[in-house]
């Protein structure tokens, strides 16, 4: 069995047999039908997960790793809002008649902020795990404030300041959220750096805060698009990838779910697979989601046609 299997397990058992219920409450998501869709909730789940030890991929069911790195990719390196930059539709739900999701996700992520503390040295030591500096930083003569995104910022941070306590994003701008689609489920990434005992290199490990999770839907889909980003930024930044810890504010099964994760949970696990990330590629904005692959990935049987709550 995967840790990743034994942690699901785990999660949807304590969620069945000691979650509260929504139902008979004024809930916003409605199933296709127009139903309110309710839901088995528990509050402040938090999992861990070692990559140094294992690659979290559930083998319960199959979890589409290349079109889960696909997202991710689309909000951390493109910075797109729009659906007509992934290779998959589970945005359509959400997009407007341009395509759009609004100033969502990758939006956020890319919009530049001024920074006192950024230096030209600092910016020359960041270009290689960026490719080049062009666009990322640009400087405003007036103020002397170097502006970059969230994300060039938290390379340049881990490249010139690894030990901070201040590397992270939040996607969950409140000045913006009548302008979102959807409110960001998975808003927040904090970064920090350690050195693990009797090695020299260092070891990068995350945070991911999560308001709301689907379980069926989303959970490991989420766990492994951000364990490979958690292992991109670590090769970028010549780290080792070590833990991620996933907390949730709001971990529920929607009662139209409940008994395909009671089915679920009841197979047979399989061992974990290796995860493979090709080491040829030093620029963050470099990868594809070509260069992320599980092998000897065993997994039961998938599950189709999920209901989905709007």
């Amino acid at each position: 069995m995967s840790r990743a299997d034994d942690i699901f397990i785990r999660m949807c058992r304590d969620i069945l047999d000691n979650g509260t219920s929504t139902e008979g409450e004024k809930v916003r998501p409605r199933w296709e039908d127009g139903t309110p869709a309710y839901t088995i909730k528990k509050f402040g789940v938090v999992n861990r997960y070692d990559l140094s030890e294992e690659f979290p991929l559930l083998t319960l069911r199959r979890t589409a790793l290349k079109s889960a790195v696909d997202e991710v990719l689309w909000i951390w390196q493109l910075k797109s809002s729009s659906i007509r930059d992934l290779h998959s539709h589970i945005w359509d739900s959400w997009a407007d008649a341009d395509g759009s999701i609004g100033k969502a996700y990758g939006y956020q992520l890319g919009v530049k902020h001024g920074y006192a503390d950024v230096t030209e040295e600092g910016l020359d030591a960041m270009e290689p795990a960026v490719g080049t500096l062009a666009g990322h930083a640009v400087r405003d003569e007036a103020s002397g404030l170097w502006y970059m995104d969230q994300v060039d910022r938290v390379i340049y941070d881990l490249i010139n300041h690894p030990f901070s306590r201040r590397i992270m994003t939040n996607i969950y701008t409140f000045a913006d959220l009548h302008e979102m689609n959807l409110y960001p489920c998975a808003y927040s990434m904090t970064f920090n750096v350690t050195q693990r005992k009797g090695r020299d290199g260092l070891t990068l490990n995350a945070v991911l805060n999560q308001r709301s999770q689907d379980v069926l839907a989303a959970n490991n889909w989420n766990v492994a698009q951000y364990a490979a980003l958690l292992s991109m930024l670590a090769q970028v930044c010549g780290m080792e990838a070590g833990e991620l810890v996933h907390v949730i504010a709001d971990a529920h099964i929607y009662d139209r779910h409940v008994g395909i994760i009671e089915e679920l949970i009841a197979r047979k696990p399989f061992p974990a697979p290796a995860f493979c990330l090709n080491p040829e590629v030093k620029s963050f904005y470099d990868f594809t989601r070509e260069d992320i692959r599980a092998e000897h990935y065993e997994t039961g049987e998938q599950i189709r046609n999920i209901p989905i709550a709007v």
